[in-house]
């Protein structure tokens, strides 16, 4: 995390589609669906993970409530990179 995060933050797709990992499953944070929804959304934006970033995505969104997804397109949507 403590290595991942900024360059998340900076925009990096990588970086992001990993912290979606680390929040799905729990590694090093708490398990927060929406919050990695969110990551891999952002990742998505890389035509290189594309297709692994919405794949994880719409595999979380299946054990999500409605509330959950639109939480996370929310904070999706918000994000800016730093």
């Amino acid at each position: 995390m403590r290595l991942l995060r900024p360059l998340a933050d900076r925009g990096e797709p990588l970086a992001e589609f990993d912290l979606g990992l680390m929040y799905e499953l729990g590694h090093g944070v708490p398990r927060d669906l929406p919050t990695a929804h969110m990551w891999f959304s952002l990742a998505a934006s890389s035509p290189v993970l594309l297709d692994m970033a919405v794949a994880n995505r719409d595999r979380i969104a299946a054990k999500m409530s409605l509330e959950q997804i639109a939480e996370a397109e929310r904070l999706a949507q918000q994000w800016k990179p730093k």
